[in-house]
């Protein structure tokens, strides 16, 4: 009876004992970890630089002002946002010696990146209904997509990405850990964190679920919508009107595509299992090349948004001419 007392004390101590967890990925490359830290930086910096100037460019010039660079404006907020999550944290483990997160720290991260990460999904949903509406009912496109509609959608995004997640982060807050303390990927998510609770997270199914249902809902309404835009755009009789709505489609295609195929090859898999290198390389992928390919896709691509880049800054140029 003393003994059983004794082993449930002593289990009780060690799953007090895991205040951080440790991010193994940067464990290894020690002497590496720069060759890793200035592309990431690089990276990171470009992420910043090329979302908050179509941003600020979408904000300021009234040629932008339509429902779609409205929801532009807000991708590039969120995905600001959403690399800010994480890669700061990455770049801070691979040039530093300490390599771990609080786990009040981890569950933070794990609740902003999802919540950020579920807004942006419901708000690419939003640019596909929107392109569908403009092309395939342009009469009625003016009297539905008001800029109304276009705010409302938007903070539904946002309150839906951040209410769905709560409940998780909130169970997983109240989970025992202990033993092992080392995540095996580069940031906190759900899989890696359950792996290393003492306890039972059989619950970990309805978690799939939850993503699962989220994921196909908003893929099925994106595909869908584009299935239907081009059978519209097939349609056309104009070849210039024809080759203008599939380049702003294929635009938003690539961001869809790239943004919700890692995500769907992460999370829907659930039994699979993938090795270390794999689980890295597809996380890389929506955490850092999606946002990466953004700015690239929308602005360089995009010719509305070069002229307003290039009268945004011819202005800034004059503005500076005369003030000397």
């Amino acid at each position: 009876m003393v003994s059983g007392r004794m082993t449930q004390l002593m289990a009780s101590e060690n799953q007090t004992m895991v205040t951080e967890f440790l991010f193994s990925i940067f464990l290894h490359p020690q002497r590496g970890g720069l060759s890793f830290f200035i592309p990431l930086l690089l990276i990171y910096g470009f992420i910043l630089t090329g979302n908050l100037i179509m941003f600020i460019v979408i904000q300021l010039d009234m040629a932008l002002h339509t429902p779609m660079y409205f929801f532009i404006s807000v991708l590039s907020f969120l995905e600001i946002c959403y690399t800010t999550t994480t890669i700061p944290k990455m770049l801070s483990c691979l040039i530093s010696e300490q390599k771990s997160i609080s786990v009040a720290g981890c569950l933070l991260q794990m609740y902003f990146f999802h919540s950020l990460g579920i807004a942006e999904g419901c708000i690419l949903t939003a640019m596909a209904i929107d392109r569908y509406l403009a092309i395939c009912n342009p009469l009625r496109y003016p009297a539905i997509m008001t800029p109304k509609l276009c705010i409302q959608l938007t903070v539904g995004s946002c309150f839906c990405g951040f209410l769905l997640v709560l409940p998780e982060i909130a169970w997983i807050a109240t989970l025992p850990f202990c033993g092992s303390n080392q995540i095996h990927q580069i940031f906190c998510d759900f899989i890696p964190v359950l792996s290393l609770a003492c306890t039972d997270t059989s619950l970990v199914v309805i978690v799939d679920a939850i993503h699962a249902v989220e994921i196909v809902a908003s893929f099925l309404v994106i595909a869908l919508s584009y299935i239907r835009i081009i059978m519209v755009i097939l349609g056309m009789h104009s070849t210039e009107g024809r080759h203008k709505a599939l380049s702003t489609c294929a635009a938003h295609l690539t961001v869809f595509l790239l943004f919700f195929g890692s995500v769907a090859v992460m999370y829907l898999r659930f039994s699979a299992t993938y090795s270390v290198f794999w689980d890295t390389a597809i996380a890389v992928t929506f955490v850092i090349l999606a946002p990466f390919f953004n700015p690239i896709i929308y602005s360089l691509r995009n010719k509305d948004m070069k002229e307003a880049i290039g009268r945004l800054f011819h202005y800034q140029k004059r503005a500076s001419w005369a003030g000397k």
